[in-house]
C-alpha cells in the first residue's frame, strides 16, 4: 500500500465518495491520518507501517514531544516532512 496526502488523492485512488471521511480526522480502511512538518500536512499511511521500525521510531518522538494527546486528532508526527517522506519511501521499499 502506497503513502496517500490528501482526502482529494485518497479519493482518487479509492474511488467513490469515502463516506465518513469528510471529518479530518476520518481515514479509509487500512489508513491512518498522520499530521507532518510545520504546516501540519495530512497523510494518510497503511496501518502495516506501524510494525515498522522506522515508523515505530517516528512513533517514539511523537509520544516524546505531545504524549498522548494529539489535538489534530490524528497522530502529529514532530518532524520535517521531507524527513517524513523519506521514511516512508524506504517503508515502501
Amino acid at each position: 500500500m502506497a503513502l496517500v496526502r490528501s482526502h482529494f488523492v485518497a479519493k482518487k485512488i479509492f474511488g467513490g465518495s469515502l463516506a465518513g471521511t469528510r471529518k479530518s480526522t476520518s481515514a479509509p480502511k487500512g489508513f491512518l491520518a498522520v499530521y507532518v512538518g510545520e504546516k501540519k500536512q495530512r497523510y494518510l499511511v497503511p496501518v502495516s507501517y506501524l510494525r515498522q521500525p522506522l515508523f515505530q521510531d517516528l512513533l517514539s518522538k511523537s509520544e516524546e514531544e505531545f504524549g498522548y494527546d494529539h489535538p489534530m486528532g490524528g497522530l502529529t508526527i514532530p518532524c520535517p516532512e521531507d524527513t517524513f517522506l523519506t521514511v516512508t519511501s524506504r517503508i515502501q521499499g
